[in-house]
Order: C-alpha cells, then structure tokens, then sequence
C-alpha cells in the first residue's frame, strides 16, 4: 500500500500511531504524582520531538545511506530558520510560504556548499562541512548582520511590511504564526481523571509534515536512487570501475538532506519566530550525528528514536536537581541519603551530558546499530522463547 512492502508499511503505521497519539504516550503518569515530572506531553517539547526526527531523518539519507559524514549541517538548519523568519515579516504569518521557502533557499544552499565539499571524501569531506558551518555561524554574528540582526537574532516587530498580512492585531500585538487560521500555538487541553492531556496545532502540524518526511525517506531508501547511495558507501572505487560517476548521486543526497534540514529550521520557526546564528553552531551539527548514531544510522526509524531519546534528556532529565533527588531516597537514613544523593548528582540536572555520553559510550561498544539493533536484538529473544515454549509443549505420544 502507497507503494511500500507489507515491512515498510508497517513500520509506517508504528510511526503514524507514534506521531498521532503522542499526547497520550508521553504523559504515561498522573498530573498529581511524584513521576508527573517524567512526563514528556508537552506542545513545545512534543514539537521538538517531531523537528529533530526530520532533522535527523534527512541527515540519515547522507550519513546512513552513503557513509558520507557531515559536521556541518546545522549550518541548513540556520538557514532555513532566517528564511521562515523574513518571510513572515515581509508576506504573512502563514507557515507554508515560510516552510516553502526555508526548503528551498537551504536546497540552494546545500547546492553550493554540497559543490565543493564533495570534492573530497572521508574526514576532508567532514572537516570542510564543519569549516563551511563556522563561516556561516561567525557571517550571521557579523558581517550579514543587516540579515540576521546579529547576536540578539532574527525575529519579527510591529513595523514589518507584511504585504499579504497584518503587521499589528487590534489589540496592538504582534501577529502569531497560523495555518490558515488556526493559530501555531493554541492547544486544547483534555482532563481524564488523573491524566491531563495537550492537543496542539503547531505539534499536529510538524507531526504530519514528519509523516511525510519519512514516507518521503522510505521511498527514497527502497528507490533505486537509494541503492546507488548503498553502493557508494559499499565501495566508490568499483563504482567508478564500472564507468558510473557516484558524485552526481552524492551531491543530490547531499542536497536532499539538506532541504530536509531547512525543513526542519523552518519548522522551528513556526513554533517560535525568532532565528538565531546558534543553531548553526558546531554543537547543533554534533548534536544531529549523536541522534542517528543513537537511533541507528542507516535504519528508517532510528533517526527518530535518536531524537526523541536526546531531546528527552535535554529537556526533562536534565530537570533533575538534589531536591527531587532527596525527594526519591526520603527512605533512606539522613546520613545514606545524603551520600546516595552527593553520588548520583554529577549524573543528572545540569551534569545530564554525562550520563547521555556514557549511554551513547555503551551502545557505540554493545549495541553498533543503535536503539534500533537492540529492539531487534529483543524482538529475536522473544521470538526464540516462543519457539522454545512452544517446542516443550509439544509432547510425544505414548507408545
């Protein structure tokens, strides 16, 4: 069905359930208990969640697909923000003019930057994307300043033209992103009991716009385009062998993946108008590489794992401070509390970059293939008891 095989479609479906019943899948807890702050059901959050997947997803086409590694894509990230950003200032503050444009000035973008770097292969190849991304990160802070305002960032004010639109509400605001009317950041709360759930617009838009995005990267995977991305990470060498000339494919991966990430730039804009040079720095580009080797790197649906584990981390783990901590070891003696606490505080709150290395230490060592490979690596030990159970079940008749 739309053209998937009976595997990939299903993956499909797991991913639709995911993106669709996000509000109740990540508020498993009740509002009023102690592991409320586990929850991750929030529409800023859920939204990031479904951003960083189809960052994470585009850069898996390059990385995953032709083993070329990038460290600068951020720098499309960027990109694609400041162009949803002034084209909400300067047409309206509808986002599909602004996701439209986002896609295609950071396609151009990947056009001229893909152009050169592809010259070189391997760690020359990753070493000019990472210079490619400084230059852009240090041009946004300085010199195109009348482009990007610089360091306070880009974002849109009561004097913007806003030819297609309006520059002040009649309350005298500033107008809010939209889609068709139906504004970016209104949700609708939903209390069941002990549960309260969020329904947002801006999350329900970015969650299809992924949808696509990975149907998108699907079709690209099982395409015969994809295979020859497959082959050029196989062994370029025989390729050019053969008389095929692999840089034509690479350059169009390269640009793909690119338009995915200025998707992504543009979505965040949507969900907060402002543009700022730090999403094109070295740590946002870093950041997107430990989401697919994480999730598993050449997998479909581990980008989105990938992101989903970080951003989780950033964002609730990182919460975790020695007042809740005393909080969960109460039970303990004072003087046992206190030690436990002093032990486990380097590796949550602000220190959660530290238990997020040594678990991405862990599965680089244990688990090659990522989130994904240990879901398979379970799935085949079930598998296995079943066969076993069933097996000792069966018993010889007597004769």
């Amino acid at each position: 069905m739309f053209g998937l095989g009976k595997k990939d479609f299903t993956l499909f479906l797991i991913v639709v359930a995911l993106a669709l019943f996000a509000p109740f899948i990540l508020n498993p807890f009740p509002t009023d208990s102690t592991l409320a702050q586990f929850n991750a059901g929030y529409p800023d959050l859920m939204q990031r969640f479904v951003i960083f997947g189809i960052f994470a997803i585009g850069f898996n086409i390059l990385f995953g697909l032709t083993g070329y590694l990038s460290f600068g894509h951020a720098a499309f990230l960027g990109v694609g923000s400041y162009a949803a950003v002034w084209m909400f200032k300067l047409l309206s503050m509808n986002v599909i003019p602004a996701i439209l444009l986002a896609i295609v000035v950071s396609g151009l973008f990947a056009v001229l930057i893909g152009y050169i770097s592809l010259r070189r292969s391997g760690i020359y190849f990753s070493i000019l994307t990472l210079a490619f991304a400084q230059m852009s990160y240090n041009l946004a802070y300085s010199v195109l300043t009348p482009i990007t305002n610089g360091e306070t960032g880009l974002q849109i004010s009561l004097d913007d033209p806003r030819v297609l639109g309006v520059s002040v509400t009649p309350d005298g605001g500033i107008p809010v992103t939209s889609l068709f009317g139906f504004e970016m950041r209104s949700f609708t709360k939903l209390d069941m009991g002990a549960w309260s759930f969020n329904f947002s617009v801006g999350y329900y838009v970015c969650a299809i716009i992924m949808i696509l995005a990975f149907y998108l990267a699907i079709r690209i995977f099982r395409s015969p385009f994809g295979m020859m991305l497959r082959a050029i990470k196989s062994n370029q060498n025989r390729l050019y062998y053969t008389g095929l000339n692999a840089k034509p494919y690479t350059l169009a991966a390269f640009v793909i993946s690119g338009m995915y990430a200025g998707l992504a730039g543009g979505l965040l804009a949507c969900m907060d108008p402002l543009a700022g040079a730090e999403r094109m720095q070295w740590t946002a580009s870093g950041e997107v590489v430990l989401m697919t080797i994480l999730g598993g790197a050449g997998t479909l649906i581990g980008p989105v794992l990938g992101a989903g584990f970080i951003k989780y981390f950033e964002n609730i783990f990182s919460k975790i401070n020695d007042q809740v901590l005393h909080g969960w070891f109460a039970w303990l003696p004072d003087g046992l509390e206190d030690v436990v606490v002093t032990l486990v505080h380097p590796f949550v709150g602000k220190g959660w970059h530290l238990t997020l290395g040594l678990m991405f230490m862990l599965i680089v060592i244990f688990l090659p293939g990522g989130l994904v490979e240990g879901g398979q690596r379970i799935g085949r030990a079930l598998r296995g008891r079943k066969t076993r159970d069933s097996k000792s079940a069966v018993t010889d008749p007597a004769e």
